[in-house]
């Protein structure tokens, strides 16, 4: 994957008109490639039961013949993936990540360093442009997200939600799952019934990566999936039907 090349002023241009780069710069994913890492990605969730067969049957079809790809997987506006897909909207996320990340990754890779924190006021990536998969509270108090799909990170308010924008104080709540938790929440929004889990690293010092926390943390998923709520990342433990 050949990195984004941009400087600070053609991110900052898109920035600032409220679009993350790969919707005016797409990434020229290789087919091959994608294929091989979708193909375990399929594997993992027909174990888990989250597709059924004829629609995997179906989305075989048309990528053997060419009519859906890499592309088709992409965030678009309001969901990740192309509605066309005969997957739910949660599979079509996870296979996302799992099959696109890595070059993902590559691909931004010299534009990280344009983005400062003013420059993006949204609450989805900035670079590939989906929702975050999850919260960090930094040392200095401030709230940064994280995005699964890219490795992508940016600061964003503490008194919104990242889903629906909502910044009504009565339609925030936080979950928290125990004491032997602590530094843990489930950030929720009783608007959109959103949430998305979040650390505190000034407690949680020697806390892992993102995406690493995200996978380890399944009880927090469920005290908020027990409480009604979604997530637009979802993690394996979320597709399966018992949950």
């Amino acid at each position: 994957m050949v990195p984004l090349g941009w400087g600070a002023e053609g991110c900052q241009q898109c920035w600032r008109r409220g679009v993350p780069l790969a919707a005016e710069a797409a990434p020229a994913f290789s087919r091959e490639v994608v294929e091989r890492r979708l193909e375990a990605a399929l594997d993992v969730v027909t174990a888990a039961g989250a597709v059924e067969p004829a629609a995997l049957e179906r989305f075989a079809a048309a990528w053997d013949a060419g009519e859906t790809g890499p592309s088709s997987l992409v965030p678009r506006r309001g969901r990740i993936g192309s509605p066309a897909e005969p997957f739910a909207p949660d599979v079509v996320a996870f296979l996302a990540v799992a099959s696109l990340r890595p070059d993902f990754e590559a691909y931004f890779d010299r534009v990280r360093e344009h983005l400062a924190p003013a420059d993006w006021r949204l609450g989805i990536c900035p670079f590939c442009g989906a929702p975050p998969g999850w919260g960090d509270v930094l040392e200095d108090g401030r709230r940064r997200l994280a995005c699964h799909l890219c490795g992508g990170a940016w600061v964003f308010s503490r008194v919104a939600c990242p889903f629906c924008g909502d910044e009504s104080t009565g339609n925030l709540r936080r979950l928290e799952a125990g004491e032997r938790d602590e530094g843990y929440w489930v950030s929720a929004c009783t608007a959109c019934h959103g949430y998305l889990k979040e650390i505190d690293r000034r407690v949680r010092w020697n806390g892992r990566s993102a995406l690493v926390e995200d996978w380890g943390s399944p009880h927090l998923d469920l005290v908020a999936v027990q409480g009604g709520l979604w997530r637009p990342m979802p993690t394996l433990l979320g597709l399966m039907p018992q949950l």
